[in-house]
C-alpha cells in the first residue's frame, strides 16, 4: 500500500491570480472532502486531510474505484455528494452525515446519496513516486490515465485562462462549488505545504450577537454566535465568529457583559448549541445575550439556512436595529448545473 501524504494545501487570495512569470492552471474548488485514494491493486484507501482515514466511511467508492481506475496509483481529489432532481447541485449536509460510527448508518447513505471522487492530482503511478515532478507533467499523466473514467470517478476540469477562471467563480458557486483553486504549473507536489491560491467569495451581512462560547483556555470569548431573523420574524442561529485576538476575547467579556441575559437569582443564562456529528462530546453550551447589538460579518456561501464556515468579524454597527437583520439581505445565487461543471 502506498503511504499516504498529507495533502497539498491552499493560501487565500482576493483575486484570481494573473502572474505572466509564473504560470498556473485554475480549477473549480469542490465543495466536499479532500480525500487521497491509495489503490495498489488489491486493497483501496482513502486517506483524508486529517489524521482519521475516510474508508470506511465510503464503501461504495471502495467497491466502485477499483473497478474503474486502469492500475495501482496515488490520487488527490475532493470527495463529494449531489443531489435534487434534474439539475444537481454538491450538498454538503448530505455529505456531513456519512461521518457517523453505525456501519449500517453509512451503508444506508451509500444507496441513497453515493459519492462521487473528482480528482485533480496524480501522486504515484505504479512504482513511480510523481510528487517531486512539477504539476504540469502529474497533470498530463492524470489526463491520460482518466481519459475513459465514468462516474462516480471524475476527472476536474482546468483551463489557463484567468477569464474563464474568474467566470467559473462566478457561475459554479449556484451547482455548490466553492470557488477556484490556482496551481502553479512548474512546482512540485508540496505535501502540507500551503502553495496552491484559493479564491473563494467574499460578502458581508449585518448579523444579531445572541450568545457566546468562552474559549477553550477559560478565558474570554471563544466563539460570538450570530443570527438573522426569518420572514416569521424568529430569530435564527446561523454561524458563528472566531478568530479573536486574546485581548479582544478578554475585552469582548466586558462589552457583552450588559447584555447576558440572568435568571432570577443573577446567574447568567445559558443555551444549548446545536450538535453535530464534528462535535462529538464537546461542549456546545453558550452564555445567551439579549438581541440588541448589530455587527458586521464576512462570509462567503450560505448552506442551506447558516453561513456555510465560520464567518469574520469586519465592525460593530451601532447605526442598525436588529430586526432589519433578515436574510433578504443575502445574496441569491443563481443555480448552475452540476453536470456542466463535471463535463
Amino acid at each position: 500500500m502506498y503511504e499516504i501524504p498529507a495533502p497539498m494545501l491552499a493560501k487565500s487570495a482576493a483575486a484570481v491570480p494573473d502572474d505572466a512569470n509564473k504560470p498556473m492552471l485554475y480549477e473549480p474548488k469542490w465543495d466536499g472532502f479532500r480525500g487521497l485514494i491509495a489503490w495498489d491493486g488489491h486493497a483501496l484507501e482513502i486517506g483524508s486531510r486529517g489524521a482519521k482515514p475516510l474508508t470506511r466511511y465510503f464503501p461504495e467508492l471502495v467497491e466502485q474505484l477499483p473497478q474503474l481506475l486502469p492500475g495501482p496509483c496515488l490520487l488527490d481529489g475532493e470527495i463529494v455528494v449531489a443531489t435534487g432532481s434534474g439539475d444537481q447541485r454538491l450538498d454538503w449536509e448530505a455529505l456531513s452525515q456519512r461521518i457517523h460510527p453505525a456501519a449500517s448508518r453509512v451503508a444506508k447513505l451509500a444507496a441513497e446519496t453515493p459519492a462521487m471522487f473528482v480528482a485533480f492530482d496524480l501522486l504515484a503511478e505504479g512504482d513511480e513516486d510523481l510528487q517531486p515532478l512539477p504539476f504540469r507533467e502529474r497533470r498530463a499523466r492524470l489526463e491520460r490515465m482518466l481519459a475513459g473514467a465514468r462516474s462516480p470517478l471524475h476527472l476536474t476540469r482546468t483551463t489557463d485562462d484567468p477569464d474563464l477562471a474568474r467566470r467559473w467563480l462566478a457561475e459554479f458557486e449556484g451547482a455548490g462549488l466553492d470557488g477556484v483553486v490556482a496551481k502553479p504549473l512548474d512546482d512540485p507536489y508540496a505535501a502540507g505545504k500551503r502553495t496552491l491560491i484559493k479564491i473563494k467569495h467574499a460578502r458581508t451581512a449585518d448579523v444579531v450577537a445572541l450568545g457566546y462560547r468562552i474559549h477553550k483556555s477559560g478565558s474570554g470569548v471563544g466563539s460570538l454566535l450570530v443570527g438573522l431573523y426569518g420572514a416569521d420574524g424568529e430569530l435564527r442561529q446561523v454561524g458563528g465568529v472566531a478568530a479573536w485576538t486574546d485581548a479582544m476575547r478578554r475585552q469582548l467579556v466586558e462589552d457583552l457583559a450588559p447584555l447576558v441575559e440572568r435568571d432570577e437569582s443573577g446567574e447568567a443564562v445559558t443555551g444549548e448549541g446545536e450538535r453535530s456529528r464534528f462535535t462529538g462530546a464537546k461542549d456546545v453550551s453558550f452564555v445567551r445575550l439579549r438581541p440588541e447589538r448589530v455587527l458586521e460579518v464576512r462570509y462567503d456561501q450560505l448552506e442551506g439556512a447558516r453561513f456555510r464556515h465560520t464567518v469574520q468579524f469586519e465592525r460593530w454597527r451601532p447605526d442598525r436595529d436588529p430586526r432589519s437583520c433578515t436574510y433578504s439581505q443575502l445574496e441569491v445565487v443563481p443555480s448552475y448545473a452540476l453536470s456542466d461543471v463535471l463535463a
